[in-house]
């Protein structure tokens, strides 16, 4: 199946991206693939709507033959962990640019199909650069916020509580009072974080 060219061909098909925060759950670093991207207090947000995810993937594959769990890292790595795709939706597009013409497979070793892209693909790279290059900067201005707002000393800070919480809180002798204490001295740091200029 082949559809036009030009950006208002990748509108069809299916909408969204699946998108996870943090690695993805089946990678084998202990992810747990959580869905969405922050936007805003309490809040969640598309990174891609419609088929901007098809380019993403589509510039990638140019750049060098993937696998699909390629892509997911790769895209991972550009936002510093702060994005990746579900595998329930990097495979379908991966069937769907591989229908529209855009990708072809390549022989490799195992199971994994990995594609390239073909000189239709290119092409349609070729006609959309603006928006692949706005897309790929948004990509970064996800890394930068994640590196920002999730670097590693919070990350140290915040397994560091979770270790002592989940010591503190097992022991026999945790009472009400207790645990009163504890809330009371995690909304103290709460509102401490909240008062950093």
């Amino acid at each position: 199946m082949r559809f036009g060219t030009g950006y208002g061909a990748w509108t069809g098909g299916p909408r969204g991206d699946g998108e996870q925060r943090g690695r993805p759950g089946h990678d084998g670093h202990g992810g747990h693939g959580r869905h969405g991207h922050r936007g805003g207090p309490g809040g969640r947000r598309r990174l891609f709507d419609g088929g901007e995810l098809k380019l993403v993937m589509l510039k990638l594959i140019a750049d060098a033959p993937r696998h699909g769990y390629d892509l997911i890292r790769e895209i991972e790595g550009l936002t510093a962990g702060g994005y990746a795709p579900s595998p329930g939706v990097v495979y379908p597009t991966l069937s769907m640019l591989d229908e529209m013409g855009l990708i072809e497979e390549q022989q490799s070793e195992g199971a994994k199909k990995r594609f390239a892209a073909s000189d239709e693909g290119r092409a349609h790279l070729a006609e959309n650069n603006a928006i692949v290059d706005a897309l790929f900067a948004r990509l970064a201005a996800v890394g930068a916020e994640s590196e920002r707002t999730d670097g590693a000393p919070i990350r140290r800070a915040m397994g560091n509580l979770r270790q002592v919480l989940q010591h503190r809180l097992m022991r026999e002798d945790v009472n009400e009072d207790t645990l009163h204490d504890v809330a009371a001295l995690i909304d103290e740091v709460a509102q401490k974080i909240e008062r950093l200029k």
